[in-house]
């Protein structure tokens, strides 16, 4: 049984504020510690995936821009991507029997979801696709689906597991923290969200027949409005058409070409 697990540091329990998602020079603690709760989580969940298939083999992505993986505190019985790596959600494929989100957040403009965002949250008012309002969570999702990999768990804030719910039923759900704001949240201690990822990973592998992979049907159109103040010419470079100053649209038969 082969695994993919996609990670964020936005999405762990104690980790509220952006101010400890980004690299500081100065002082490397305050990401430091929100990258140690993140590795924590993701090696619950491996552990979890091992209980219920101890032959399991588990990729695991570090899809934070800035880094969110500790990689000497990684777990030792798992496989990383490091952060950086050009088309890291290219190495998931059909091979994978399950995807996992571990530290996920919520989409851009979802109300009282502690750090949500859509992929660069300085830039990125929403994507659409084929008209859909979609976050990471569902534009990876679907793309998964596409190769016939089902989505069965995520673990994050409350307003991330709703999203997901919303796309996927069925899906084993570790809510590890409850957003009050963009940058304010209750918590789990990181030993309760550890232990509740373990257990909900465990649930996940053992369940996972009864969750079918989440379907989109081709040709794609992914729509993408940026805010205010931001360009579009590296859209319009890519061979994306205009719909007005902050909104273009990419058009593409496999779901694989699209900024996803």
């Amino acid at each position: 049984m082969k695994v993919f697990i996609i990670t964020d540091l936005e999405g762990p329990a104690m980790v509220s504020t952006f101010a400890q998602t980004i690299d500081h020079e100065d002082q490397p603690h305050i990401k430091g510690e929100a990258m140690l709760m993140l590795t924590g989580e993701v090696n619950a969940a491996v552990d979890g995936i091992l209980e219920a298939e101890p032959n399991a083999d588990v990729m695991v992505w570090d899809a934070h821009g800035a880094g969110g993986i500790i990689a000497e505190k990684f777990h030792k019985k798992a496989k990383l991507i490091p952060r950086g790596t050009p088309n890291a959600i290219g190495k998931l494929d059909r091979s994978y029997n399950a995807l996992f989100f571990v530290g996920q957040h919520a989409m851009a403009g979802t109300p009282k979801a502690n750090l949500c965002h859509t992929y660069m949250s300085k830039k990125i008012e929403y994507y659409k696709l084929n008209g859909r309002l979609v976050g990471e969570f569902g534009a990876r999702a679907f793309l998964a689906g596409t190769l016939g990999v089902p989505t069965i768990f995520i673990s994050g804030d409350d307003k991330a597991i709703a999203e997901a719910k919303d796309l996927v039923p069925g899906i084993h759900c570790a809510i590890v923290k409850w957003g009050t704001g963009l940058e304010s949240a209750r918590h789990l201690t990181h030993e309760q969200a550890c232990d509740l990822t373990r257990k909900t990973a465990r649930e996940a592998i053992l369940g996972k027949d009864n969750i079918s992979p989440l379907v989109i049907n081709p040709p794609y159109t992914l729509e993408i409005r940026v805010r205010e103040g931001i360009g579009i010419d590296n859209y319009i470079e890519q061979g994306a058409k205009k719909l007005d100053d902050r909104t273009v649209i990419l058009r593409a038969d496999n779901i694989q070409n699209l900024p996803i």
